[in-house]
C-alpha cells in the first residue's frame, strides 16, 4: 500500500498554454532535455538544426512550425514520473486544449517577455481558472529585450486577476541580460549562452552581495538588483503554498527557453511545489486517487498516429486506483465489460507498451470504434460517470464533399473520425443524407488541417464552400417537433454526431427570433460529449 501511494505521489501531469510563439514548444524540448529523455532540442521552425520539435509529430506540424494537436509526453526525472501534455498554442485549436486542460492537475503559462499578456493566454488562463488548476508562470525571452519586469508582474496581476510571486528575477535583458537571482537560495545564475541552446548550458551561482559579482555584473546592473529585491521583499505577495495550489497565486520564473536558462530551476522548482494528482468529480461526488480502484475518463482520440497501421488510439486519463494490462472495467456509457490490452505510454508519436500505471498517468488503447471522448471506465462496482466534457460552439461553417464520388466511403469515414477525435465538429442538414455536411470550425486553419488529413490520410479530396454562418444552439429541450418550429428562412434545421437536434443561425437576431417565436424551445451554446 505505501508503494501504492508513493507512487500517485510522485506523478506530475500538467498542460503548457501560451499565445502562438510565445516559446512553449521549446520550452516543452528543453524540459526533455534535462530529463535525458532527448540528447539534442530541436528548435520549431529548425533554421539552425534539420531537427523539429518532439511534440510536433505531424507532417502538417513540421511544414508549418506550428502545433495543431495535443501531444503527450512521459518521462521521469529526479525521482518523478512527469506527464507533459502539449497543447496547441494556436487560437484555431484552442478547443483541443480545452479539453486536454480537463486532465491536468496544473499548468504552466508561458508568456513573452517583450509582448506580455496576449489574447490566447489569456483566455486559456481563464479555462484554467475555471477548473481550479494550479498555474506556473514562466517568462519567456529575457536574453531578448523585454517589457520592465515589474510591469509584467503588474500586467499579469491586473489582466488575469491573480497574485504573483516571482521565485526569481532577471538581471539585465537582450544583449545586457546577465543572469537570474533565486530568491529562496539567495543566489545568482550568471548567464553563458552556447550552441544555439541545443546542449545543457552551465552555471555559476554564488550570494549575491559577494564583491565579485559587481565585476560579473558591473557596477550599475548590481546597483539596480540589490533596489529591485529590496522593492520586491517591500511589495511582494507572500509566499503561500496552499495558494498556489488553489490556484490563488502563480509563482512566477523568468528565463530562456530557447538558451536554456533558468529552464531546469524552474522545472525543480515546479516539481517542488506542483499538485499531486487530484480528486476528480463525478455522478457520485469527488474520486480521490487513492480509491482502491481503477478509474479513468477519456479526453482525446486520435487516429492515424501511424498512418501505416491505420491505428486509432483512445487517450485516458487515469483518477484512481492501478491500471494493469488486460484488467476488466466497465464502459459506463457502452454499459459493458471490456478488457483494456496493449496499453501505451507516450512520448509524442513513439509508443511503449506498459504493464501497469497509476492515478495521474495519461495511457492510450486501442480503439475499435468503440470509445468517445468523455466515458468513463472504471472496475468500482459502484456505478458513475465522471462529468461531461465540453463541446464549444464553433465559429466558422462550411459544406464539404468529396470531389470524387466513387471516393464517398472514404471521405465519409475521415470525416466522422476526425469529428470523433474532436478535432472539427460534423452535422447534415435535417432530412437530408451525408452525401454532404456541415463542418464546424472554431478558425480557419482547420479546413486547412481537415483538408491535409483527408488528403494523406484517407486519401480523398474535398471541396470546401464556406457558408455565412456563425452560431449554432443545441436544442435541450422544445414541446413543437423540429419540423414545426417557427424559425426565419435563414436558419439551418441539422443533426450532430450523437444524433441531437441544432440550429445553425447566421446571426443574434436569428436566435432571439427562435426563442421569442417557441416559447417552449430551450437552446445551449455547449454540447457534451458524454452527458
Amino acid at each position: 500500500m505505501n508503494n501504492f501511494i508513493d507512487e500517485i505521489k510522485k506523478r506530475r501531469t500538467f498542460g503548457i498554454i501560451s499565445h502562438p510563439d510565445a516559446g512553449k514548444t521549446t520550452l516543452t524540448e528543453k524540459l526533455l532535455l534535462y530529463s535525458g529523455a532527448i540528447r539534442l532540442a530541436g528548435s520549431v521552425k529548425a533554421r539552425k538544426s534539420s531537427k523539429h520539435a518532439t511534440s510536433d509529430w505531424m507532417d502538417i506540424e513540421k511544414q508549418r512550425g506550428i502545433s495543431v494537436t495535443s501531444s503527450v509526453l512521459q518521462f521521469n526525472y529526479d525521482g518523478f514520473c512527469i506527464n507533459i501534455l502539449d497543447t496547441p498554442g494556436h487560437e484555431d485549436f484552442s478547443e483541443d486544449t480545452y479539453r486536454t486542460l480537463v486532465a491536468c492537475d496544473s499548468a504552466v503559462m508561458v508568456i513573452d517577455g517583450s509582448k506580455g499578456i496576449e489574447l490566447q493566454t489569456k483566455k486559456l488562463f481563464h479555462v484554467c481558472a475555471i477548473l481550479n488548476i494550479p498555474i506556473f508562470t514562466f517568462i519567456n525571452k529575457v536574453d531578448r529585450e523585454i517589457k520592465n519586469p515589474f510591469d509584467l508582474i503588474e500586467e499579469i496581476e491586473q489582466e488575469l486577476g491573480i497574485n504573483c510571486y516571482p521565485m526569481n528575477w532577471p538581471i539585465g535583458c537582450g544583449d545586457n541580460f546577465k543572469g537570474i537571482y533565486q530568491r529562496d537560495e539567495e543566489k545568482i545564475y550568471t548567464f553563458l549562452n552556447k550552441n544555439h541552446g541545443q546542449d545543457i548550458i552551465d552555471s555559476y551561482d554564488g550570494n549575491y552581495k559577494e564583491e565579485i559579482f559587481k565585476d560579473i555584473l558591473g557596477e550599475q546592473l548590481h546597483k539596480t538588483l540589490i533596489e529591485d529585491i529590496d522593492l520586491l521583499n517591500i511589495l511582494d505577495t507572500p509566499f503561500d503554498h496552499d495558494k498556489i495550489l488553489e490556484g490563488k497565486i502563480t509563482p512566477v520564473f523568468f528565463g530562456s527557453a530557447i538558451t536554456n536558462f533558468g529552464v531546469e530551476i524552474f522545472l525543480k522548482n515546479f516539481l517542488k511545489y506542483s499538485s499531486i494528482p487530484i480528486k476528480r468529480e463525478s455522478t457520485i461526488g469527488y474520486i480521490s486517487p487513492f480509491e482502491d480502484y481503477f478509474s479513468a475518463f477519456v479526453f482525446k482520440i486520435q487516429a492515424n498516429m501511424n498512418p501505416k497501421h491505420r491505428d486509432r488510439i483512445a487517450f485516458m486519463r487515469i483518477c484512481s486506483g492501478k491500471f494493469q494490462k488486460g484488467m476488466e472495467v466497465s464502459h459506463i456509457q457502452n454499459n459493458n465489460k471490456i478488457k483494456l490490452s496493449q496499453p501505451q505510454q507516450f512520448f509524442a508519436q513513439e509508443k511503449e507498451l506498459i504493464d501497469e500505471a497509476y492515478a495521474g498517468d495519461i495511457i492510450g488503447v486501442f480503439d475499435p470504434g468503440i470509445f468517445s471522448i468523455g466515458d468513463t471506465l472504471t472496475t468500482s462496482k459502484t456505478q458513475f460517470k465522471f462529468n461531461g466534457m465540453p463541446s464549444f460552439s464553433p465559429e466558422l461553417f462550411a459544406t464539404i464533399k468529396p470531389t470524387n464520388s466513387m471516393k464517398r466511403k472514404q471521405f465519409l469515414k475521415g470525416v466522422t473520425q476526425i469529428a470523433q477525435e474532436g478535432a472539427i465538429q460534423v452535422f447534415r442538414e435535417f432530412n437530408f443524407r451525408m452525401e454532404e455536411v456541415i463542418i464546424g470550425v472554431i478558425g480557419n486553419l482547420q479546413f486547412e488541417v481537415l483538408e491535409y488529413r483527408l488528403k494523406h490520410e484517407y486519401n480523398t479530396d474535398i471541396k470546401i464552400n464556406k457558408i455565412p454562418y456563425s452560431f449554432i444552439r443545441w436544442i435541450e429541450k422544445s414541446d413543437v417537433p423540429v419540423d414545426n418550429l417557427n424559425l426565419t428562412n435563414d436558419t439551418k434545421k441539422a443533426i450532430d454526431l450523437k444524433g441531437r437536434n441544432i440550429l445553425i443561425f447566421q446571426n443574434n437576431w436569428e436566435i432571439q427570433w427562435a426563442l421569442d417565436k417557441n416559447p417552449s424551445i430551450i437552446l445551449s451554446d455547449i454540447g457534451k460529449f458524454q452527458d
